[in-house]
């Protein structure tokens, strides 16, 4: 049985299988310090996030075309539907820091949403990412394309990279300009960094949600806060645990998240590049004690969606029998 899911956290550049990676840098001419798919698996091995970081600028490199952007959303929708996602919010860079005209990225992957729905009848929204490394400059830059694109499925702006070096305060006029245009706040926080990195996403960038957002686990005064403001964390079980966020997943904070009535929803935030896809999450989830549906509403609630989709996603929940699933159905996607 496959049940349906909401994915609010996925970087477009992680979805990436390696065999498309290899043609899409051959393509491009572009050097990838490998050549085969077994150097390229061996490549998604990490130490740390840092390292996480470093590999993950080398191969997004590889994307450089309109054409490029569209193909690599298409076919992660693709992948995402035969794991019963249903509405996806996707996240992508703008590769600032090599160049790359927006226009095109944006173009691409607005492109590929909508060829994603025609082909695939999956949902997807937009959220472009503004990197801890930017100068306020560049993170305006970034917002002024997601407002130029809004009318394409962009719905919110979010914060990535390295933490604990780059706080998020900074950015607050970023966030302001792009909630003054209807744009969500959803940034990354509490991953490697502690409860102060999610204090300042909610204060500082007014945080719609949290991307990640566990190490809250450490502060139960803002455990508290977040369960009784219902700020959604979109937390990625595999990848807390490939980028030793998180010492192993028996030890992962989410089922105390989720029994101190904090709303997670579900994700896998980086799937090619962690070697985990959505039924690999939830089965995580479940071997952890949680409930898919749970996650489902989580994300529902979550998700930054119109209403008329909204509706179609709480009626797609509703006809679904989620009490078989409990009484022991497996899911084979």
């Amino acid at each position: 049985m496959t049940y349906p899911k909401i994915e609010l956290h996925v970087h477009l550049e992680g979805t990436v299988r390696p065999e498309t990676l290899l043609e899409i840098a051959r393509r491009n001419g572009y050097a990838l310090p490998v050549d085969s798919v077994e150097d390229v698996r061996a490549l998604y091995e990490y130490r740390d996030f840092a390292h996480f970081i470093e590999v993950f600028m080398l191969t997004s490199g590889a994307l450089e075309r309109e054409d490029d952007f569209r193909q690599v959303v298409v076919e992660y929708a693709e992948e995402a539907a035969r794991h019963g996602a249903v509405y996806l919010e996707a996240i992508f860079s703008l590769g600032l820091w090599r160049g790359l005209d927006s226009d095109v990225v944006f173009s691409g992957v607005c492109d590929g949403a909508e060829e994603a729905r025609e082909r695939h009848g999956i949902e997807i929204r937009l959220t472009p990412d503004i990197a801890r490394v930017y100068t306020l400059e560049e993170a305006l830059h970034v917002v002024g394309y997601a407002i130029k694109y809004r009318e394409r499925g962009v719905v919110g702006v979010g914060l990535g990279g390295p933490e604990a070096e780059h706080p998020p305060e900074p950015y607050a006029p970023a966030f302001e300009l792009a909630r003054s245009e209807g744009l969500a706040s959803v940034p990354h926080a509490g991953e490697h960094a502690g409860p102060g990195s999610i204090r300042g996403a909610l204060d500082a960038l007014g945080a719609r949600r949290i991307r990640h957002g566990i190490r809250a686990i450490d502060d139960p005064e803002l455990v508290q806060e977040l369960a009784e403001k219902r700020v959604v964390l979109d937390v990625c079980p595999i990848s807390n645990v490939r980028t030793r966020a998180v010492p192993s997943l028996s030890r992962h904070p989410l089922p105390g998240l989720v029994a101190a009535g904090v709303v997670c929803s579900l994700s896998t935030d980086d799937p090619a590049m962690f070697g985990t896809d959505l039924s690999t999450e939830y089965a995580a989830a479940r071997e952890l004690g949680l409930e898919p549906q749970n996650f489902y509403d989580a994300g529902l609630e979550g998700a930054l969606c119109d209403e008329p989709t909204r509706t179609r996603l709480r009626e797609l929940g509703e006809a679904f029998d989620w009490d078989t699933l409990r009484a022991g159905g497996v899911e084979v996607p």
